[in-house]
Order: C-alpha cells, then structure tokens, then sequence
C-alpha cells in the first residue's frame, strides 16, 4: 500500500513554486469520507519554526490531562508512521495499511466518476482525519504541513488557531515578504477559532493581517503570558511561566535549546485557553519532564557529541547553532554535516549557521585546539540541493568542505574526524537529520 501511497504526486517533496493552490480537491476528498474532520475539536497549528515541538508539547498536556489526542504532524523523521500519533503513539502497521486500503478504494470510485487523482498529502492527511473519528479523540493537534491557507489540513474548522512565529522561509525575501508569509498563516483562522501568537508572530506591524481574519479572539506570548526565566539545566531547561490563569515556577523541560521554553510556554497557553482554567502543576512537570524528541536538538552520542536538528531556515539554524554554543562544551573538533532542500534560501542558512559555530570556536580557543570542519551532504529528498553546490557557497565565504552526498556516509565521516572529545552537529534538513540518525542508530548497535 505504500507503493501504491507513494505514486501519487509528493507536491511536500516537489522543487519550484507550486501555482493553482485550492482547498476544493482536499474538501472532495473529505466529504466522499463523510468528512471525518467535524467529529472532533481541533487545535491548528502552523508558524515558520517550532510548530512540531509546540504540537508535540501540547499533546502531552493534555494527555496527561487525562484525554485521548489526535497528533497529525510533518514531515517525519524517520517513518511515515509518526505523522499519526494517539497521546504521542505513532500509529501501528496494521492501522495504517487499513486506512490506506480505505483511501484507495476512495479513490477508485472518485476517478470512475471522472475524478482526479489526490495528492500524497491530501491522502495522508485524510488518514489522519479519519484515524482520529475512528480512535474518537477527545482533541486534535493538527501540524499544517507548509504555510496555511492552502495547505491541505485547512479544511479544519479548529477551535484554536496557533501560529508560533513568522519568520523567513519558502520566500525570495523581497519586499513584503514577512506580510506575504503572515497572510499565508492567517489562512488557518476561521469565524470560530481563537487566535494565539507565539513571540514570534505578535510583531505589532502583522496585526492587521491577523485581524482581518476575524477570530474570535486573540492571546499573544509576550503580551498574556511570559517567559519569566528560561536557564540552562543538566538534560533541558528549566522555567518560569507566567499566564493568564497561574504562575508556573521551576518547571523542568526536558528539550535543549532556549528556544524550546518558548515553545513550552506558548503550548502551555494554548491548553489553558482550551481548559479555560490552570494546568494543574503535576500536569505540566510531566508533561514536560518527559518530553522527547527526535531531531530537535537531539543529543545522541557523548563520545563524541552528536547533535541531530532539522533547521532548514535563516531562523531556525540561528537559533539552533545559538543552542550549540551556549548549552553544550565542546573541546575537539566541531564537525558540521549539512545538508539543504531548495525553497529555504540555503545560502542564508548556511552562511548564519557557520557564523554562529565560528562564535562556539571563539569562546573555545582559551581551553583548547578547537577547529571547524565541514562535511556537505544531498538531502535525500526530490528537493535536495546537490552537496557539491552547498560545498560552492562554503569555499566563497573560506572553507574547504568535503563532499559526501550520502547523508549516513556523512555521518560516520564526521564521527571518525571529530574524535571522541568533539562535537558532530547534523543539521540543514529533516530528511538529511533523520537519514543521518537511522545511520548514527546502526553504528551503536553494532
């Protein structure tokens, strides 16, 4: 049935601007299903960065809360499997392989009535749909897949409309940029949904674009809630919140990255306007304490130090080579694997990337021989930039990449350079960090 998923067009892991965007084909495809997507309420969630740590936050929030969550996310790191998840479960073979035998069957009898084939998402975000009616959840967080207006996931009608932060990505970065991609976003706001920005999102020269929207009402991190304090703690971060409702103190994220408290406290937010009450204190420590995810400032080895992250824009791998420098000691080697999909202005991405680990060198050199090396991978995706381009840009701005197209050999190059008090950094790419990952998975187990 993959096979069968997977001949359909990927527009996700498509090259070039896609044109004629509508949401009328995905609204086909729910009502031949009975529109499964009304048997639940729904949190929508869409932002440049962070959307997937604020979906999975939220989700455990109210699972330990006591309720069964609906997760829909993307892409996946390793499997197909993990976009479906019921309180953070991916869902099993057997589950899947059902509901794709429903999908074709659906799509058999639409194109005997002279339908068009559906897309490879319209499709899986069908299954998610019907999933989650199957499994009757009480909630579900759905993860739009690239921008919002037209994305497939928007034949929802959520009760809350989440956009975690607009910044640059899937632009050329000419003038209006930032106002296009928050028009884009403010796509998923309906008559019905209550808005909440992340820090991110709240710039006071977006507003407009936001309420012309009409939601039924707007909360903003930063303005009614606060990240209080946000310190560095041995396995994540530890922090104060401040919300509408209730002060949180001394809550341990079990996540790397400043960042991730950011996204903390937005999804604590975005529970409380769904409870209309306080998160009880236990909830949240659990919620939090126990979080895990994969490729998201994911430390996987000591000897050396593996990290593992999917930021693919200017935005994300600023704050994730931020993180690098400021929550973990490096005394050998740091060896960068990168790997790059078009559409994210790669050569930005990079170029912040290698300025903010020159900084990691910089504060290193009083205590060692620390020096950078880098190692330029293909993205195995339709998508991906050839190694041998990324390496182009790296030489113009002085360095010598090496050129490993494999995202797996370019891991465990990296990991015979870095020596065992060195770091390997995999970043540039969800695809490149979860190929590189499953390799990293075999080198341990061996």
């Amino acid at each position: 049935m993959l096979e069968w998923l997977d001949s359909h067009i990927n527009l996700e892991a498509t090259a070039g601007k896609i044109t004629g965007l509508s949401l009328d084909h995905m609204r086909d495809l729910a009502k031949l299903l009975g529109d499964p997507q009304r048997n639940y309420p729904a949190i929508h969630i869409t932002g440049t960065n962070g959307k997937g740590s604020t979906a999975y936050l939220l989700t455990r929030l109210l699972a330990e809360h006591g309720l069964k969550v609906g997760t829909y996310a993307s892409p996946h790191v390793s499997s197909i499997h993990e976009r479906i998840s019921i309180n953070t479960e991916p869902i099993g073979n057997a589950e899947l392989l059902g509901l794709l035998k429903t999908l074709r069957l659906t799509e058999d009898h639409w194109m005997e009535e002279g339908g068009e084939r559906f897309s490879w998402f319209e499709l899986v975000t069908a299954a998610a749909f019907i999933c989650f009616a199957d499994e009757a959840v009480d909630v579900a967080v759905v993860e739009v897949g690239k921008l919002g207006r037209y994305d497939a996931t928007n034949i929802l009608e959520a009760e809350l409309a989440v956009v975690t932060n607009v910044a640059e990505d899937h632009t050329d970065g000419s003038e209006g940029w930032r106002e296009a991609i928050a028009w884009e976003k403010a796509g998923i706001i309906n008559l019905q949904s209550t808005l909440v920005l992340g820090q991110g999102a709240g710039d006071p020269s977006l507003s407009e674009i936001f309420a012309a929207e009409n939601p039924k009402a707007t909360w903003r991190l930063g303005e009614h809630a606060q990240v209080e304090s946000n310190e560095l703690a041995v396995g994540g971060r530890l922090l104060d919140i401040s919300t509408p409702k209730a002060r949180y103190s001394d809550v341990f994220l079990s996540l790397n990255g400043e960042h991730q408290g950011e996204n903390a406290a937005l999804a604590l937010l975005v529970a409380e306007i769904f409870f209309d009450a306080p998160v009880a204190e236990e909830i949240v420590e659990d919620a939090f304490s126990g979080a895990t995810l994969p490729a998201r400032l994911e430390a996987a080895g000591r000897e050396p130090l593996v990290i593992f992250d999917g930021a693919h824009n200017p935005h994300g791998v600023a704050a994730v080579a931020r993180s690098v420098r400021d929550d973990f000691s490096v005394a050998g080697e740091v060896v960068l694997v990168v790997g790059m999909t078009e559409g994210h202005n790669h050569e930005r991405s990079l170029g912040k990337l290698l300025e903010v680990i020159e900084e990691v060198i910089e504060e290193q050199e009083e205590h060692s021989e620390t020096s950078t090396q880098l190692i330029c991978c293909t993205a195995p995706s339709p998508r991906g930039i050839a190694a041998e381009e990324l390496a182009a840009f790296a030489k113009q701005v002085g360095y010598e990449p090496v050129v490993i197209s494999d995202a797996g050999e370019a891991l465990r190059h990296g990991v015979n350079l870095a020596g065992s008090e060195g770091l390997v950094f995999v970043t540039g790419s969800l695809y490149v960090a979860g190929a590189a990952r499953q390799e990293y998975k075999k080198m341990v187990a061996r």
